[in-house]
């Protein structure tokens, strides 16, 4: 039995794991690489083996990170099912297309550049995949349900688990029989932060041989939630009613947007925060995927059904949220020069409407940008985290004069102790632990701190490792 660690190996992006057991071959996840510029070759050297000899795909959950290149494997020759349960299958519709989409555009773009450069059009860059072979890529998907667990090859058991982490968003239980004995592998995927609005807290797991865990924030503690509150209601009352400008905030489309209209308006339930707020969702990812939530709202925590109910009862009176559909109504929205919140995509400000309003808006005094998740070296959103004086955005240099917050508190991730706080629910250590989806020195540190808190065997491995699997 070997395990190869083909992404998120001492870096956030780009998950994927190789099982091989005999000539059984499958994958857990099929993430894109993202953020500086080693991601797109990389994603171009997807995949580092025979996509025609994978018999299935395990996809932990919907973002890109982890289910990106899965129509790149499925064109390059994958024939195979792809499982995930039945939420991700719902946001996979949204999210690949839109991938598929963004890859077209920036294709397009090189090429015009070079020849506007060159006068010629030589070596014309592809995208990584189009948006039909994104679509043909949604026919490989099975759905299943939480704590079903289902057989997807002779030998195999795999059981989906609630990760806490986004909608639909999975912990993967993996059994493997071989050679008359049982050998139980779980991959954490990505493990939301307990008490997190909308999302249930992750599920705990009882044991494992071989354990792989995230580490994204294996080196900090987050903001507590209550304390990230009260630095939304300031930076919110600040500029909206004293400074009179705008809040811009970056949302990752699935997930975030929908934890921060919920932030909102729960705010605005409790009379913390102005009924008067005028607030544009401005995505139609995020607006697709608001729908998507909606239709899935069984698998939300107690609080959001009940701020879901208070919705229904007072539908007339609610506080002005509109959804923008065209490009039209984004535009309009760079009129506004005050009183607005806009959460728009993408949440770490390399692509899509945000731009538009950052250009609109990094440069006046009186507005602020929230940045609500994690951002990646080498992105925009990483550049104002890190206080840059300005940005170039479409080619030209914008001063950073708006004020910049950064509300930790609302990671999807785990922070330190609330990873270490699930691994100390097992009841006995695996027999091997690899920690992945952490920066290097996030990664090597959490496995030391792992080590020296519960003693187990930990490693941090490399791209491109291969493990043999006692």
């Amino acid at each position: 039995m070997k395990l190869t660690i083909l992404g998120a190996a001492r870096e956030v992006t780009g998950s994927c794991y190789l099982v091989e057991v005999g000539r059984l071959r499958f994958v857990v996840d099929c993430g894109m690489f993202q953020g500086g510029r080693e991601a797109e070759p990389k994603n171009r050297r997807f995949p580092a083996f025979n996509p025609e000899g994978i018999d299935f795909v395990l996809i932990s959950h919907a973002h890109i990170d982890h289910s990106g290149l899965l129509p790149r494997l499925i064109n390059l020759g994958f024939r195979g099912p792809v499982y995930c349960t039945d939420a991700t299958a719902d946001l996979l519709g949204v999210l690949l297309p839109d991938a598929a989409y963004i890859a077209e555009k920036e294709a397009e773009w090189r090429n015009y550049d070079r020849h506007r450069k060159r006068g010629v059009l030589k070596g014309e860059t592809a995208p990584l995949y189009t948006v039909e072979q994104a679509r043909r890529s949604l026919k490989r998907l099975k759905r299943q349900g939480y704590d079903q667990p289902f057989e997807p090859h002779a030998g195999v058991r795999v059981c989906f688990r609630d990760a806490g982490h986004i909608l639909g968003s999975s912990i993967v239980e993996v059994w493997l029989g071989q050679g008359g004995r049982q050998t139980k592998l779980v991959f954490s995927g990505d493990l939301g932060q307990p008490e997190r609005p909308l999302m249930n807290d992750p599920t705990p797991i009882a044991e494992a041989d071989y354990l792989l865990v995230e580490s994204t924030y294996g080196d900090r503690l987050h903001k507590t939630l209550s304390a990230t509150i009260e630095e939304l209601v300031f930076a919110v009352t600040d500029t909206i009613q004293r400074k009179k400008g705008n809040v811009i905030i970056p949302a990752f489309a699935v997930g975030r947007t929908q934890e921060i209209v919920y932030l909102l308006l729960d705010l605005i339930r409790q009379g913390r925060l102005p009924a008067s707020l005028a607030i544009f969702v401005d995505s139609p990812m995020a607006s697709a995927a608001t729908e998507i939530t909606l239709k899935h709202s069984q698998l939300l925590d107690e609080d959001s059904r009940r701020l879901l109910e208070w919705g229904r009862q007072n539908g007339s009176s609610l506080p002005y949220v509109r959804f923008t559909e065209s490009p039209d109504d984004s535009m309009a929205l760079n009129t506004i020069r005050q009183g607005a919140i806009i959460i728009s995509a993408s949440g770490m400000c390399d692509a899509g409407r945000i731009k538009h309003h950052l250009r609109n808006n990094l440069a006046r005094e009186e507005c602020t940008v929230l940045i609500t998740g994690f951002q990646a070296r080498g992105t925009l959103g990483r550049r104002l985290v890190d206080r840059a004086s300005y940005v170039r955005l479409f080619g030209e240099p914008v001063p950073v004069r708006a004020s910049i917050y950064t509300l930790g508190g609302l990671s999807a991730h785990a922070d330190r102790d609330a990873l270490l706080g699930w691994l100390d629910r097992f009841e006995r250590a695996p027999r091997r632990t690899f920690v992945v989806h952490g920066e290097a020195e996030t990664a090597v540190g959490f496995a030391a701190t792992i080590r020296e808190r519960f003693g187990w065997q930990v490693e941090t491995p490399e791209s491109g490792e291969t493990w043999v699997l006692d």
